[in-house]
């Protein structure tokens, strides 16, 4: 983080500047003890973390048992959550910053899937919490499904709700380590 304060002094005076950096490092933490619950979601997702260094890839797997309807690709969407409080009101915006498809087509039941999500530099930076600001990160798994009704929508917002998808939505606290 870079840290700028600028001093505007009186008519007669020169206004003072000065720039310092300062480091923010943290090791890796455990799960938060809050599992997604297989009776609430759609499909069932285990983690190992939701810290994770901002350098080394997001990796794992992914395993689809069972389907009733044809699967037609899998995505894991990276987004970012930038929130600001104005006044009284917190105003926050969502921003997809990367989409990584995992699988294109009907997949094989119970076939283990890689997972490789690299994160992308320029867009990415530690979470950040600091009062009326916060930039936040989070990680979508997006199952979409053959069916007839998605030709007939548009593909605009990939956060819509739509009838075809399955979404599940994790927080994700990016960390800068040693």
């Amino acid at each position: 983080y870079l840290f700028t304060v600028d001093i505007a002094r009186g008519y007669l005076y020169k206004s003072l500047s000065a720039t310092t950096e300062v480091i923010v490092e943290s090791d890796k933490a455990d799960v938060l003890e809050r599992p997604v619950s297989p009776e609430i979601a759609i499909f069932y997702i285990t983690q190992d973390t939701q810290r994770h260094p901002l350098l080394p890839e997001i990796n794992g797997e992914l395993t689809v048992e069972t389907s009733a309807v044809p699967i037609s690709s899998i995505d894991i969407h990276l987004l970012r959550v930038e929130s600001v409080l104005v006044g009284e009101k917190i105003v926050t915006e969502t921003s997809l910053i990367q989409t990584t498809q995992i699988a294109d087509g009907d997949v094989c039941r119970n076939l283990t899937l890689p997972i490789y999500v690299i994160l992308p530099r320029l867009l990415t930076c530690p979470s950040v919490f600091a009062g009326p600001f916060s930039i936040e990160f989070k990680v979508s798994i997006v199952i979409s499904f053959q069916s007839e009704l998605s030709k007939l929508q548009k593909k605009s917002d990939p956060r819509t709700p739509r009838l075809w998808l399955a979404m599940e939505t994790l927080p994700l606290e990016l960390v800068r380590t040693r």
